[in-house]
């Protein structure tokens, strides 16, 4: 039976690239072939079907419309960790993670996706499009929730104790949908007060997201109570907005 442990999901981010100079990828996505079928169904599609979908300028269309006729799952790849841009992915910062940084990710941290599903750090991904509550309101394909169901809370959740959640809600709902009783989860809370009330701000939450989980993988946190030791970018715990299933931090200043 395999060891239960904490685990660790991000979002993932729009903006990806290759990069093949640093680190090699370990093996293929785990629902390799959904994504298979995923890719397929979107050839099918045409340029002002698939603009739609994206929501995005025809810039950014243009650029993926060309990436999904020539896309490959099984050649030019990188690890997901490595790929994804964004400001989540710059705190990070995993291009200058230490080894036993790495390992601790590879064991606790999945990337939630809509076109992969659930990717560990060292999987190896191609640059894509497609954002978990994108629609194709087509009868063979609406919904990514529907599309992936229970699967991915099914894999994040097998061996784990507790669940760290600094996803996005548009992603951690995909797995917090199918979250049991049995298992805990702490969502962590970027903000500041506001009129006497915690509010988030995007940038600012991005950017702890990434933080947290390098300060996770550097201390190689393994209980929910040094979370709270947590006080990167002027953060620090705020017990007196906290509870048992809502980590708030609040920035200082």
């Amino acid at each position: 039976m395999s060891e239960k442990t904490i685990q660790i999901i991000i979002s993932p981010a729009k903006k990806m690239e290759v990069r093949n100079d640093l680190l090699p990828p370990v093996g293929l996505p785990v629902y390799i072939e959904k994504t298979q079928q995923l890719l397929q169904y979107m050839k099918s599609l045409d340029y002002g079907e698939l603009k739609a979908v994206w929501k995005c300028n025809d810039k950014i269309a243009e650029q993926n419309y060309e990436r999904i006729r020539h896309m490959k799952l099984d050649c030019n790849l990188t690890p997901a960790i490595l790929s994804y841009e964004g400001i989540q992915y710059k705190y990070m910062a995993p291009a200058v993670f230490e080894e036993k940084a790495y390992r601790y990710l590879e064991k606790h941290l999945y990337i939630l996706s809509g076109f992969y599903g659930a990717l560990r750090p060292f999987d190896g991904v191609t640059p894509y499009r497609l954002e978990m509550q994108a629609r194709f309101h087509d009868k063979k394909l609406d919904s990514l929730y529907d599309f992936w169901g229970r699967e991915l809370a099914e894999l994040v959740l097998k061996d784990c104790s507790l669940l760290v959640n600094l996803a996005s809600k548009e992603y951690s709902r995909a797995v917090l949908k199918y979250l049991p009783d049995t298992i805990p989860c702490v969502t962590c809370v970027f903000g500041e007060l506001v009129d006497g009330k915690v509010k988030e701000k995007g940038t600012y939450a991005k950017m702890a997201r990434g933080e947290m989980v390098r300060f996770m993988a550097e201390h190689e946190v393994d209980c929910v109570e040094q979370i709270k030791a947590f006080d990167r970018l002027g953060y620090i715990f705020a017990e007196e907005w906290s509870d048992c299933e809502h980590y708030v931090f609040l920035r200082q200043g």
